[in-house]
Formats: structure tokens, sequence, C-alpha cells
């Protein structure tokens, strides 16, 4: 099972659009995916997909099994709530962020991947979250404050809990737009950080995505062949190949030791 988190300096970028279509894309293959929520207290990956969570995370933290607060999204995905208008959410300590992976660490040999669809800033939750995942990947538009925050964020897992490795996604632009993001990025970073960034993709500008992101409705199911899918499945194609070279020349996974390993400022 392997952890990624999806990440953003700031919101509005289409950090919940990417985290849905790639775990559609990812189910399309085969693959059994869970989608943890981890916009805690105001989570919405479930309208996505035309559900409604009965139990979250929240409920998790009260006790309540894991398997009695997952709710079934689709065939092959899973969605684990952060839950919606809860305060209480926002504010879980320490030990409520560990127990939380921990109970979803329980479920490794159910699904091949968890994305994460963390929150947008430098919360406490959302750093955790990227600091047990196995994977970072951060979206990016052309938006001044995007490129900034996600400069901020990088930095603050690089100096806080010593993540070195980051995927960039650009969203809503053309190829060499992106190309051109990217590298202006990866030139601020590796100035003041030793950090490594890697080229993912760019979603490109997609009038189809654009209005069924607003109705909160999938492309990959509306409108799949628009030009934004091609890149999801790239994108799906492309995480399945690498996991499945770490697989054959490593056991176990780094996303199970990493639950477990200490995570700095998170006793």
């Amino acid at each position: 099972m392997k952890l990624i988190s999806i990440s953003s300096g700031k919101g509005g970028v289409g950090k919940t659009t990417l985290t849905c279509n790639l775990a559609t894309a990812l189910a399309d293959q085969g693959r059994r995916v869970l989608i943890l929520d981890g916009d805690l207290g105001m989570s919405n990956v479930d309208i996505f997909f035309g559900v409604r969570s009965q139990a979250t995370a929240y409920d998790l933290l009260q006790g309540k099994s894991i398997q009695s607060c997952i709710t079934t999204a689709v065939e092959r995905i899973d969605i684990l709530s952060g839950g919606s208008g809860l305060l209480e959410m926002t504010q879980i300590n320490a030990f409520q962020r560990r127990e939380l992976i921990n109970q979803v660490h329980e479920l490794q040999f159910k699904y091949d991947f968890v994305l994460i669809d963390t929150a947008p800033g430098l919360h406490e939750f959302v750093l955790h979250f990227n600091a047990v995942a196995d994977e970072n990947i951060i979206i990016l538009t052309q938006d001044p404050s995007s490129f900034t925050d996600a400069y901020a964020l990088i930095k603050v897992l690089n100096k806080k809990h010593k993540l070195s490795e980051f995927k960039i996604v650009c969203n809503q632009m053309d190829e060499k737009t992106g190309q051109n993001l990217f590298v202006k990025l990866s030139e601020v970073v590796e100035k003041f950080l030793s950090v490594r960034l890697t080229y993912m993709a760019t979603i490109p500008l997609d009038t189809n995505l654009t209005k069924i992101q607003q109705m909160q409705r999938l492309i990959l199911r509306q409108s799949p062949h628009s030009p934004s899918c091609e890149i999801f499945r790239q994108m799906s194609k492309e995480i399945i190949s690498e996991t499945s070279s770490v697989i054959s020349e490593q056991s176990p996974s780094k996303g199970l030791e990493s639950i477990f390993r200490p995570v700095a400022g998170h006793a």
C-alpha cells in the first residue's frame, strides 16, 4: 500500500479535482484506492462521487472502527471523510493524528494506494500527512500566490520534516508554460534548499474540466475524451509503474515504515 499526499500552498488550485480523477484513473486500471480526505473539518471529496459519508474520521477518533467509517464511492474506490463543518477536526492533537494514520495502516492489505487530499496551508495536521506519505505531489497554477505558497510548504516540510523529494503538477495551462513554471520553481527551491523536484505533468487548460469541476463531478466520467483525461491516465500509469519497480527492489515498503517512524514535532 502506497501513501500519496496531494497538496498545495493555497486553496482553489484544483487539488481535490486531481485527487478524485487520479483515483478514478487508478481504479480503471484495477487498483484499489482509498481517498483520505485530509481537509479535516471541511471535507468535500464525497460530493464529487455523488455519495454522502455517514461516518467520518471524527467518528473514528471517537472510537468507531475504521471499517465502519469508510464510505464506498464506486467500485475500487473508498473514502474516509475528514468531516464537514467540524471545528474539532481542525484542532486534533499529535496523538490523534498518529492514531488516524495508524488506523489507515490497518487496511494495508485492502488497498493498493491511499491518496491523501490535504488541506491548503501549513496546519500541523497538513504537515503530518505529508510527512508520513511515501510520495508528495504539489500542485501549482499560474497564480503568483500559488507559487509562493507552494515554495513555503516545500520549505517547511524540508526544514521541519527533512523531506527532500517532491513531484510537481502544473494545472490549467499549456505544456510549455507548465514546464517553464516548474523550471522557475526548481531554480528557487534548489538555490535555498536541499530538495529535489520532479516534473510530473501539466493538466491543460480544458474548458470541459473547468465546467465539470464547478459542478463537482469527475471529468473522467462526464467527458472521458477531454484533453485533461489523458493526463490523468498517464499520471496513474506512471504511479503504478514506479510502485511496481520499488516493490520488486525492496521490502517492506517505505510507506508502512513511515507510519511508525518518528516525525519531528509529532510525538
